[in-house]
């Protein structure tokens, strides 16, 4: 069973089991690359739902806004999603104005 798991006696793609990567500290362009490399890694193994939680994470940039869009479509093009959780009050503003909630699901703290 090379693409699934086997839950409760049923076999399901491993595509559809979502992932979640804990942020331990802000979003910005400083500590990018190694998220980003283990976000490509991820979908590359066939990681399709994708959750973000930014509980450590109080600041994010313009670097950090990009990476988000750039998995969100990376995931959609997978048939899959990206959700974001736990968003301060601040980066949920900024969310709003930018209206990156209006591509993918952001949820505050």
């Amino acid at each position: 069973m090379n693409d699934e798991m086997v839950s409760q006696g049923v076999a399901t793609p491993e595509k559809v089991r979502p992932e979640v990567v804990r942020l331990e500290g802000d979003l910005v362009a400083a500590g990018l690359p190694a998220l980003r490399s283990k976000l490509k890694e991820m979908v590359a193994a066939g990681v399709h739902h994708l959750t973000i939680d930014m509980a450590g994470a109080h600041l994010v940039d313009s670097a950090g806004i990009g990476l988000l869009i750039s998995a969100h479509n990376s995931l959609k093009k997978a048939g899959g999603g990206l959700t974001v959780i736990h968003a301060s009050k601040d980066v949920m503003e900024l969310f709003r104005t930018m209206r990156i909630h209006q591509h993918f699901t952001v949820s505050g703290s």
